[in-house]
């Protein structure tokens, strides 16, 4: 069994990124900017958002922070949307979700230039990677294709089984898959047979969010276990979807949690900004 270590790759893609905005601050003389919105005080969003500015600092990308109220007016969180997508020294627009009740998530995500959604959310984007042009990718996804290929896995022909269609994971997860020409499955909660399903599987990606759900009855030997789950155990303490423990021993590769798929994330996020300027560069 081969532990893949997000934690290495994805500084290894942060160390890549560190040297390319150098380089493009040199040639155009300018910043890399990143704006974060943060509406409210979710405990865990302050702390996405703190990992995201500590990534902006290391790589040397230019991170402007907005740190709203949680009774701010969806109307008032438009405007500074569209200011933003005004600026021209901002490269990328990024809202920390979940937002308030009060507030449309549909409508915000709408609201971000396409030319600026570094999450890779807006329907633009999101239909970009559906029929394969270029686009800013979702983050958790993308890292996980750079997890595969940075050690070793070839994706081209093999089984994928993905549990969990949400719009964030599995559904684009499934589209960069197929991309690197996978056969692919996507499983949720109403799939039958779903043992029998996840035991064909040469790559299998948990993303259902229930803790150490799948054991080694639905893993069969030999598999690659990419386990996007941030969850808690009985105890309290992180776990996957995947029983660790239980499965390590039937995979060829497998993510730990943590120090797997998550910090990948933040690291595809910054490559998506230093896109966006290069892209924003190149059409002036």
């Amino acid at each position: 069994m081969i532990l893949i270590d997000g934690k290495k790759i994805s500084q290894d893609i942060k160390d890549e990124v560190k040297a390319e905005v150098s380089a493009f601050k040199e040639e155009n003389k300018k910043d890399v900017s990143l704006a974060v919105i943060l509406v409210g005080d979710d405990s865990a969003s302050k702390v996405y958002v703190r990992n995201k500015k500590k990534a902006c600092e290391y790589t040397g990308i230019r991170s402007v922070s907005f740190e709203l109220p949680y009774e701010t007016k969806e109307d008032e969180l438009l405007s500074l949307i569209d200011e933003l997508n005004d600026r021209e020294d901002i490269d990328g627009i990024l809202v920390q979700l979940p937002l308030p009740p009060h507030m449309d998530e549909n409508r915000v995500t709408l609201r971000i230039s396409p030319k600026k959604d570094v999450d890779g959310f807006h329907p633009v984007n999101v239909g970009n990677l559906l029929i394969g042009n270029e686009g800013f990718l979702p983050c958790t996804p993308a890292g996980i294709i750079e997890l595969l290929k940075r050690s070793g896995v070839s994706i081209d022909g093999k089984n994928c089984v993905i549990a969990g269609r949400s719009n964030i994971v599995g559904k684009p997860m499934a589209l960069l898959m197929l991309r690197e020409n996978a056969t692919v499955t996507v499983c949720h909660s109403h799939t039958k047979d779903l043992k029998d399903i996840c035991k064909e599987a040469d790559i299998f990606i948990a993303a259902i969010g229930k803790p150490k759900f799948f054991t080694r009855d639905y893993i069969r030997e030999g598999a690659i276990v990419i386990d996007v789950g941030m969850d808690r155990d009985s105890e309290g303490k992180l776990c996957g979807d995947c029983d660790f423990e239980d499965i390590k021993d039937l995979c060829s590769y497998i993510t730990p949690v943590p120090g797997g798929v998550g910090p990948m994330t933040i690291a595809m996020l910054m490559k998506n900004c230093l896109l966006s300027a290069k892209t924003r560069a190149l059409s002036k």
